[in-house]
């Protein structure tokens, strides 16, 4: 049975890139891991091995470090749509450059001031921690007119040790879980958000105060939910968001479920009283939902998974 090419795309990978900003003695940093796909009149590649309009991957890898010296690193965004840009109106056979980007982030280090007496300076301004709490990431997507900006973060581990119930559920045979009243609600946020941003005639956001101002609004809306169940705060996270930025159409929320179960202390004689709970890794709930400005239709893909 004759064969077709269907869809297809190449590019290089987890390009790591740490940018240092030196403003005198304070120095900044960006550090990024940039993967870029690029489709279009890719074909004969696969049909007859011609590499005719191939651009190599090894420049794409090369156009990253050049960039990051010749535009900087303002925001994961800013920076993924400098490289789309350049890769759909540079290479014709290019129609399509999507550009997906983790950011790991840093924090100073505050030094004691015998040591910043010892060392001749008032201030450290060049040392940094790796900040712990998630991994932010963006999507910029290219085609030459349009652009599509998803944004978001993951591994950012929340918990509420109260303000969170469970009852009233479906019960069958097969039930043993108890009605919890008072639980701890804790979980792993992996989380994007669609930016409205879609043509260069549109204002462009400004991505880094879009960031930090969305992910107040969720931790917000995590906190201030009296849950009744994860379903119930995940959409709450997501409302906030919505409600308060204008520039964010469309949320996705895939939330595992880190349950936490009470230890059962009475065969030493102890009284529990919700105080020594047990982690458990897994098996665990996976809630997942997205939350839609009204009006618009969903384009986030429903699996996170690679996005």
């Amino acid at each position: 049975m004759p064969t077709i090419l269907g869809q297809n795309q190449y590019g290089k990978a987890e390009n790591r890139v740490v940018k240092i900003t030196r403003d005198g003695a304070t120095h900044h940093i960006k550090d990024l891991n940039v993967s870029v796909a690029l489709s279009g009149d890719m074909e004969e590649v696969h049909y007859s091995g011609s590499n005719a309009n191939c651009l190599p991957t090894d420049t794409t890898k090369n156009t990253v470090y050049a960039f990051a010296k010749e535009y900087g690193i303002e925001s994961a965004e800013q920076f993924g749509i400098h490289l789309a840009r350049h890769f759909v109106t540079s290479q014709e056979p290019i129609k399509v450059a999507r550009i997906r980007i983790e950011e790991y982030a840093w924090e100073r280090i505050a030094a004691s001031d015998a040591n910043s007496q010892f060392i001749g300076a008032d201030e450290v301004k060049h040392s940094f921690v790796r900040k712990g709490q998630e991994i932010r990431v963006t999507q910029i997507t290219y085609d030459g007119e349009k652009w599509e900006v998803i944004s978001g973060l993951k591994d950012l581990i929340v918990m509420n040790s109260t303000n969170s119930e469970f009852w009233g559920y479906v019960k069958d045979k097969y039930t043993t879980l108890q009605e919890a009243y008072d639980r701890i609600l804790a979980t792993q946020v992996s989380g994007r958000w669609r930016f409205n941003w879609t043509d260069d005639e549109q204002r462009m956001p400004n991505w880094e105060k879009s960031y930090e101002q969305v992910k107040k609004h969720m931790l917000q809306a995590f906190a201030e939910t009296y849950s009744l169940s994860l379903q119930q705060t995940l959409y709450q996270m997501g409302s906030r968001i919505i409600n308060n930025r204008s520039e964010i159409d469309e949320v996705r929320f895939s939330l595992p479920n880190k349950h936490h179960f009470l230890v059962d202390l009475e065969p030493f004689g102890l009284k529990n009283d919700n105080e020594v709970y047990y982690a458990a890794d897994r098996p665990y709930g996976l809630i997942e939902a997205t939350i839609l400005r009204d009006g618009c239709e969903p384009k986030i893909p429903v699996d996170l998974t690679n996005l």
